[in-house]
């Protein structure tokens, strides 16, 4: 029977596109791919900040040894992808189209993940960051097609088109906005992580309007549609806006679902900006926008969910998708 366990063992390890050796390919081939990839929106970044790029740089940005780092230059360069100039290393037309391409898959997945998904926020950067490597320009159009063609990601930032193109916007800094002038945020830096997880935390999404009601040195203080945010300006420095014309409306005005008491009603006046994408929607699917009814009915055992009734139907929510609805008190 030895000879059965044998051909069972070859038919695993080399079984066409299912096999341990086709699996293992397949991720070698995405790795490598990874790995040029990364280093060319390295080198496109670098090239817009004007600052040259070196092999050993390149190393310790992709955590490489710099004689694996030297090995991927020549790749690059076989390509023709790249080349080494007495300035250091640079992209060629081809090296930034795929650049480019790269780009667009990063911005058009964390497009996908903000308004078709429930990924929070402060993961979606990193989700796209693995998932840009695994799509064809073909899988990227229709994608495209299906969002609507976006020309921003929910950070902001322009998503190029198929042809590379992609629009740009004047902004400024938060930090030294003049104290009472409307703005509008139209990007936030998402990276470093840490800093980009304190402001989604603040509630701050790219489309608010915001007054900059006090700027020091020490504080950055601001006021939305929901409530004031007090940010250092360490913080406040990855945070870019632009002059507005749209007034704040103030939910402030009224309260949360969730301070509603039982058997009481009240009149939705609009979902709190932090709710985005496909929570937003489902919210919008059950009946639950501006001027509609509602009531609190009642609440389980445990303290949630509770019931609320809206348009004649029964819903249940949880405490963290009541406070995201703004009732009149």
């Amino acid at each position: 029977m030895w000879w059965i366990a044998s051909f069972g063992l070859v038919l695993l390890t080399f079984w066409p596109r299912r096999g341990i050796y086709a699996r293992w390919s397949r991720r070698r081939r995405l790795r490598s791919r990874q790995v040029i990839e990364d280093a060319l929106t390295h080198l496109h970044r670098q090239h817009l900040e004007g600052r040259p790029v070196s092999v050993e740089m390149l190393a310790h940005v992709l955590g490489l040894a710099t004689k694996d780092a030297l090995t991927l230059v020549n790749r690059l360069s076989a390509q023709g992808l790249a080349t080494m100039t007495g300035e250091g290393l640079r992209l060629t037309p081809e090296g930034h189209r795929w650049a480019l391409q790269v780009i667009r898959a990063h911005r058009l997945f964390e497009r996908y993940l903000a308004d078709e998904t429930s990924v929070p926020m402060e993961e979606i950067h990193t989700r796209a960051d693995r998932l840009e490597h695994t799509v064809t320009v073909a899988e990227l159009n229709r994608m495209d097609a299906q969002l609507g063609h976006p020309a921003f990601d929910p950070q902001g930032d322009p998503i190029p088109n198929s042809d590379g193109e992609m629009q740009t916007v004047e902004s400024h800094s938060l930090v030294g906005w003049p104290v009472g002038t409307l703005a509008e945020i139209v990007h936030i830096e998402d990276e470093p992580p840490e800093v980009y997880a304190q402001i989604v935390a603040e509630g701050l999404r790219v489309g608010m309007a915001v007054v900059v009601l006090e700027s020091s040195s020490t504080r950055i203080m601001v006021e939305t549609d929901t409530a004031e945010h007090v940010l250092a300006p360490v913080i406040a420095a990855n945070v870019a806006v632009r002059h507005s014309t749209n007034a704040i409306s103030s939910p402030r005005q009224g309260i949360r679902l969730t301070e509603l008491a039982k058997n009481c009603e009240s009149r939705i006046l609009g979902l709190d900006p932090v709710c985005q994408g496909l929570t937003r929607r489902r919210f919008l699917d059950l009946g639950l926008t501006p001027g509609a009814g509602i009531e609190r009915v009642m609440q389980s055992a445990f303290g949630e969910p509770v019931a609320y009734r809206i348009r004649g139907t029964l819903i249940a929510l949880r405490k963290e998708q009541s406070d995201m609805i703004w009732i009149t008190e």
